[in-house]
């Protein structure tokens, strides 16, 4: 269902993706709407990494064209924003709106759910969110198997999320997959709740990877951080897509400011 609000959203394309231009408290309270009527929506993150990889990967762009909420995750995301028009829009990090959604959801008495990632990490994960949110109704995690599912996998693990009736379902199979996943839930209809990728937040909130320090989230420097502690893991990656991303700014610069039509989208 779309509202009146929604069936025109303000936002721009930051190279090929349409971002939605929303602040804190409207993204908050439009998911926290939705989770509380269990609609089936899917919210995807969207850094300078998902950007340029949507360039070439048809599946994850169609994906971030199907989402209800596409989010600026990234600094430079939010810089070009603000470059376009947008002058308030500010970085909507996954694991800063993991934490806010946990928040409201708690002082509202919606249920959450946990999907993807390790048994260990999802069972450090439960533990550090009950210390931080003792009220937080969270109805169920689930680590499901590495590499492809078989059907029956896949609808076993759907129904066991429909079984708990969670409103909000927090999704961290990682970038490109969650987005795929999240946007073939939606084209049929078989998740009720906001389906949310919040990628690497199951690890930052686990404790099982080390997030940067304030000073580089401010600075819209915690890729670097990342780099650094990972140079072996994550140089491949920073060199290409950041390059990639800065090759295309001007292109994505000179287009105007966007609005799009949610129902158009959605058919």
């Amino acid at each position: 269902m779309t509202t009146q609000q929604e069936s025109h959203r303000p936002g721009t394309q930051v190279l090929e993706t349409f971002i939605d231009a929303i602040s804190w408290n409207e993204a908050t309270e439009r998911l926290l709407g939705w989770a509380s009527s269990n609609q089936p929506r899917g919210v995807c993150l969207c850094n300078v990494h998902s950007a340029v990889t949507a360039l070439d990967d048809q599946q994850l762009a169609a994906a971030l064209r199907k989402a209800d909420m596409v989010l600026a995750d990234g600094a430079p995301i939010a810089w070009v924003m603000r470059r376009k028009g947008y002058n308030n829009q500010t970085r909507i990090a996954g694991p800063d709106l993991m934490w806010r959604l946990c928040e409201s959801a708690e002082r509202h008495g919606v249920g959450a759910f946990l999907f993807g990632s390790t048994p260990e990490t999802l069972d450090r994960l439960q533990s550090n969110i009950k210390k931080r949110f003792p009220d937080l109704d969270v109805r169920g995690s689930l680590s499901p198997r590495f590499g492809a599912w078989t059907e029956e996998e896949e609808q076993t693990y759907i129904d066991t999320i429909n079984a708990t009736a969670a409103g909000l379902v927090f999704v961290g199979l990682g970038c490109p997959r969650q987005e795929i996943w999240m946007a073939r839930q939606q084209e049929q209809k078989r998740v009720s709740g906001v389906l949310i990728g919040v990628g690497a937040a199951f690890d930052f909130h686990a404790g099982t990877v080390k997030r940067a320090p304030l000073i580089y989230q401010q600075l819209g420097l915690e890729w670097l951080y990342r780099l650094l502690a990972e140079p072996r893991r994550l140089w491949r990656r920073y060199l290409i897509t950041n390059t990639r991303f800065l090759l295309n700014l001007p292109g994505t610069l000179s287009r105007s400011r966007t609005v799009r039509n949610a129902t158009t989208d959605r058919d």
